[in-house]
């Protein structure tokens, strides 16, 4: 008897400690923990007529940057990275005389970047590949407060990242319509380039719906030539009224210095993946399984097609949701309910938009006819 209370009483110890450490290091991973409810969001201002010439007369967009520049923060990343030791430290010998000191194991790395403060609540948004991987997270703010941060979730697919820190009084931004921006609109982008401080920096957009850029799975990027670079990864891209209206994300550049090209997540998308991991600490996506590819001239040609728009389904995965609808490949997708299909990265994100058990209408062509077919959405896999 006294063996199995023994027994019983080590297997509850240890079973405490385990406890003990997951909730204090990675509280998200208990089931029962309970998520944050959704930031509250401040909604955009608009620039009077007056108000935006004036500014643009004076070549000033002073207002826009005092309104913004306190809500987007420093975040300073630490990980520990294993390295390779030299094997005379491995000798007791050389142990006895330096001491383990002289032969680490590990070695701290950090590295910097930039988030926005979203809500009251403390939530900020910011990239995934910002805070990948990190052991510790720190955000330092305009107003000289420093404050640890946790993540709450992150979606690599999207690269965007939600943290959390506990502070009162936090400036949140407002959000703008990414929706409605246009090519020539007047941008900001505020952020930590290469560690010297916050800086704002200013451009136009170049082109909006970027795909292909080989960054992201799901793509559709605003394009800006405000100046963009390292450190400035998750920051704010504001239209002339301070809203944001991108995140911040990468720059096409062969030397690792700002050339003009940059690129920003719209604030639509990034705001739908982040309501969903402040609820449930992921994303869910719907999925259609099948392999897409773009239309080439010489496809359109031989579809009989009088434009490139649509995808073609190069493949169809067995009894996945468009295997069971009847789609086989060869067929041209022309539009997703009432969304037209222009290429397979729009198709792309038009599924992922959709939930799953959704009854999705797709428009096929196939031998030359339009047909429809109502597929059942899954959920599209990790």
């Amino acid at each position: 008897m006294y063996r199995l209370w023994l027994i019983f009483a080590q297997t509850a110890t240890i079973l405490l400690a385990i406890f003990f450490v997951v909730s204090t290091l990675r509280p998200e991973l208990l089931p029962w923990t309970p998520r944050g409810k959704v930031a509250t969001i401040k909604e955009m201002v608009s620039l009077g007529t007056n108000d935006a010439q004036t500014a643009l007369h004076v070549g000033s967009f002073h207002e826009a940057a005092k309104q913004a520049m306190p809500s987007v923060v420093n975040i300073f990343t630490s990980k520990e990275v294993n390295v390779p030791s030299h094997p005379l430290m491995d000798d007791p010998f050389f142990q006895k005389f330096f001491g383990e000191r002289f032969n680490p194991r590990t070695q701290r790395t950090s590295s910097l970047g930039s988030g926005v403060i979203v809500s009251p609540e403390g939530y900020i948004l910011t990239n995934h590949h910002v805070v990948e991987a990190a052991s510790e997270i720190q955000v330092a703010l305009m107003d000289g407060r420093n404050a640890r941060a946790r993540m709450i979730g992150s979606d690599p697919e999207s690269d965007i990242a939600v943290l959390k820190v506990d502070l009162d009084q936090l400036p949140s931004i407002r959000f703008g319509e990414s929706d409605k921006a246009q090519v020539g609109d007047i941008v900001l982008a505020i952020g930590n380039p290469f560690g010297v401080g916050q800086t704002v920096t200013m451009g136009i957009i170049g082109a909006l719906g970027r795909s292909h850029v080989g960054i992201n799975t799901f793509e559709n990027f605003i394009q800006t030539d405000a100046a963009i670079n390292p450190g400035n990864s998750g920051g704010a891209l504001t239209d002339t009224a301070g809203n944001i209206i991108g995140i911040n994300t990468a720059i096409y550049s062969r030397t690792g210095g700002s050339l003009g090209i940059g690129f920003a997540i719209p604030v639509s998308a990034a705001k739908q993946v982040m309501q969903q991991i402040i609820e449930t600490g992921s994303v869910t996506r719907g999925w259609l399984g099948v392999s897409m590819q773009d239309m080439t001239p010489e496809l359109a040609e031989s579809f009989g097609l009088k434009s490139m728009a649509g995808a073609l389904i190069a493949g169809v995965l067995k009894n996945g949701p468009a295997d069971e609808a009847g789609i086989k490949p060869g067929d041209v997708l022309l539009a997703v309910n009432d969304g037209k299909v222009m290429n397979s990265s729009e198709m792309l994100n038009l599924i992922a938009g959709l939930l799953p058990g959704e009854i999705a209408r797709l428009t096929i062509l196939r031998n030359g006819m339009e047909q429809k077919f109502k597929v059942r959405i899954g959920k599209r896999p990790t």
